[in-house]
């Protein structure tokens, strides 16, 4: 193992006998050796004992089973001892709102410039790494708030996590998404731009959002808890609208996720060629066999839930809102029972924003105490999210070749999961999360 270790090694630095100069010195590239107590590469195949994992240019290079570690020269590796934690890969969450934080306070967006949401979006992307989440899916913010946070830690100038950033969601004119309570003149000022009626005009918007640079489409495809109209949590979008959405964004190499708690809006959005379903809250047979049908996943966000039950009753939300948070409670976790009984791909996502950031790793218990196991649970955020993302082969896994995204904490999660709401160190692309 130490013959195979320093020849991977000697790749890194320049010739061990030859005086260095100043010049090869500098361009020398840094390695980090990371020794493993317990490693976990794959939730699938469970814990492996110690081990060392090689880290050089943001990449696992190698990844070695044992408690020996191959001396280097000091000067070009960095070791970092974690011989007494549980290593893992980094989670993923599906669902995350990084540039808000929770309140009812709707009215502030008439007070506060979209540049806000990157300062505020800059504090939550570090307490999100730090509790583990080393890749997240921001799934709607203003034009651009979401896409300076992702430049932003894809370079290392704000400590965070990978971001696959959708901007701002596409919604029907007046429905969830869309600037509601205000008087006409101050809606049509708050306005994002992605408010569209037909399915030629939706369609356009998916365009528009692809020219600005989303990663993913998110739609608002049914009413939803905290917008100000109370006209139900059924199909905003017609039939037409959704499969002109999700047809157009496919055409564009773009995944699509849904905003959707109504069943029949939910079957609408499966049916129309939705990739993720989001939130799910009354999701009934008929619903979840057209998702099993057309391969959609659940992304339950229990969380929010759980974050908004918290402040029902102390003058947070409206009493519209009120109304709907305590119409949805009775349901909530229902729906991944019954999907996983039929089948139907669970993977994480919170809607973090809705609770405060950081608390994120809480849904794992919800999700055990609504039927998964230990096991699923954890791979839900990590091996199944990252396939959902189209990047099964960059991040989820400890293998060579993929991210360095690690976390490092104690316990074994495969058997409790709320371990990992513990989190004692994280790496993002390479870089250790101060």
């Amino acid at each position: 193992m130490i013959r195979h270790l320093l020849a991977i090694t000697a790749m890194c630095f320049a010739s061990f006998a030859a005086p260095a100069s100043a010049n090869n010195e500098a361009n020398t590239p840094s390695v980090t050796m990371i020794k493993v107590g317990n490693l976990i590469a794959d939730p699938a195949q469970g814990a492996s004992g110690p081990a060392t994992i090689i880290v050089q240019d943001g990449k696992i290079i190698d990844v070695r089973s044992g408690s020996n570690v191959p001396s280097a020269p000091d000067n070009h590796v960095t070791i970092v001892d974690m011989s007494d934690k549980t290593v893992m890969p980094g989670l993923i969450d599906l669902h995350v709102h990084l540039t808000g934080d929770p309140g009812g306070d709707f009215w502030k967006r008439t007070t506060q410039p979209t540049e806000w949401g990157v300062v505020v979006g800059a504090k939550n992307a570090l307490l999100t790494a730090k509790a583990g989440f080393t890749t997240v899916r921001e799934a709607g913010s203003s034009q651009y708030s979401a896409f300076s946070l992702r430049k932003g830690t894809a370079e290392g100038l704000v400590p965070g996590p990978r971001i696959i950033a959708a901007g701002p969601a596409l919604a029907i004119v007046g429905g969830h998404g869309d600037t509601t309570g205000f008087t006409e003149d101050i809606n049509d000022a708050l306005s994002s731009g992605y408010s569209c009626t037909g399915a030629v005009e939706c369609a356009e918007k998916v365009r528009k959002a692809s020219r600005a640079g989303s990663d993913i489409i998110k739609i608002t495809a049914t009413g939803g808890v905290l917008s100000q109209q109370g006209r139900g949590l059924e199909a905003h979008f017609t039939d037409a609208e959704m499969t002109s959405i999700a047809d157009t964004a496919h055409s564009l190499g773009l995944k699509v996720m849904a905003h959707a708690h109504g069943a029949r809006g939910i079957e609408a959005a499966a049916r129309a060629g939705i990739d993720t379903i989001d939130h799910g809250t009354f999701a009934d047979e008929a619903a979840l066999k057209a998702m099993k049908e057309n391969g959609a996943a659940l992304v339950p966000t229990l969380m929010a839930f759980q974050g908004v039950s918290e402040g029902l009753g102390k003058g947070i939300y409206t009493p519209v809102v009120e109304n709907k948070i305590r119409e949805t409670l009775g349901r909530v976790g229902k729906a991944v029972t019954m999907a996983k009984k039929m089948g139907v791909p669970v993977a994480f996502g919170t809607d973090a924003g809705v609770f405060d950031h950081g608390r994120n790793a809480e849904e794992f218990a919800l999700m055990v105490s609504h039927g998964l196991t230990a096991r699923e649970a954890v791979a839900s955020a990590t091996t199944l999210a990252a396939k959902i993302l189209g990047m099964e082969g960059q991040i989820g896994r400890i293998a060579n070749g993929y991210s360095a995204d690690l976390i490092a904490f104690d316990g074994n999660p495969l058997e409790d999961v709320t371990v990992l709401e513990n989190i004692d160190w994280v790496m993002v692309r390479g870089r250790v999360i101060d």
